[in-house]
């Protein structure tokens, strides 16, 4: 299924312990260029979010955000450090022998002295925390992709009525050719009727300077080829899938053809819809640059 650059996808996991929201949108860009706006300490799992993203998206820029409650933050617990009270219990002893005064230390004393007891939160458990995020990255993903996918049909149905119109300029150019050269030898026996004033024409040089002129309007290998690049796009539209490099391409080759009949042409029909032709293979590489 052909897919578009642009796309947006969202989704809310909400546990007992956290709550992660997921949001992501892309526009166009050559290549994937991700940048995650995130939590730090979510900065632990950046490589395998990039790694679980390019499952699901080849290129665009994309633009992911991720917000995060805890409500486990008053999930906390008390650490005593049993090493850092013996030093103090040892240092007050010292004093108390040093200055010939009783030790008055009590516990609820000792436990008010710096470090002895601590508040911790207790730490999260990162296996079950990407869980919960790669859950809210997957189905903001699959949303995102779907999102894609509509755009992309419509894109693919705009496309393909571009492709007819550009077909019919074509074949009117390979109808109008061969009226071209009828008129231009009508004209030039005409004008050398006037300029002999005679009713003998050579034939021979008649058929020479037609054939000459014919040879430099001659536009046949351009047509064959533009229709063939007409048909090559119709097909990989119609196939799907990430093709919009490949068609970025075609339509650069479809211009070139369009450009040359444009140059060879002496015709104020044909010159038309060269221009006609021109104007919409840019229209078409336009949206091609939506294309994944």
């Amino acid at each position: 299924m052909l897919k578009s650059m642009t796309g947006f996808g969202r989704c809310e996991n909400v546990t007992n312990e956290y709550k992660i929201s997921v949001e992501m949108k892309a526009v166009n860009h050559r290549y994937l260029d991700l940048s995650i706006k995130m939590p730090k300490k979510f900065n632990y799992f950046e490589a395998s979010i990039r790694t679980l993203l390019k499952g699901y998206i080849q290129r665009g820029k994309v633009d992911l955000f991720i917000n995060y409650e805890d409500y486990t933050e008053g999930n906390l617990c008390l650490k005593y450090n049993s090493v850092l009270a013996a030093e103090y219990m040892d240092y007050f002893q010292k004093m108390s022998q040093q200055f010939g005064i009783a030790n008055d230390m009590t516990v609820s004393g000792l436990s008010r002295c710096p470090e002895v007891l601590t508040m911790e939160q207790v730490p999260d458990d990162e296996e079950h925390l990407w869980e919960i995020l790669s859950e809210a990255l997957v189905e903001a993903a699959k949303q995102f992709v779907e999102s894609r996918q509509i755009e992309g049909e419509n894109l693919k149905r705009d496309l393909l009525g571009k492709l007819d119109y550009m077909d019919s300029l074509v074949d009117y150019i390979g109808e109008r050719s061969p009226q071209i050269l009828a008129e231009y030898r009508a004209k030039l026996e005409e004008k050398v009727k006037e300029l002999l004033a005679v009713a003998a024409i050579d034939e021979s040089r008649i058929a020479a300077e037609v054939t000459i002129y014919a040879d430099k309007i001659c536009v046949d290998e351009e047509m064959v080829r533009l229709k063939s690049h007409i048909e090559a796009t119709r097909a990989e539209l119609l196939a799907g899938g990430s093709v919009g490099r490949k068609l970025d391409f075609i339509a650069q080759e479809m211009n070139r053809e369009a450009n040359t009949i444009l140059s060879k042409s002496t015709d104020l029909a044909i010159a038309d819809k060269a221009i006609a032709l021109k104007t919409e293979i840019e229209k078409v590489r336009e949206q091609i640059q939506n294309i994944e």
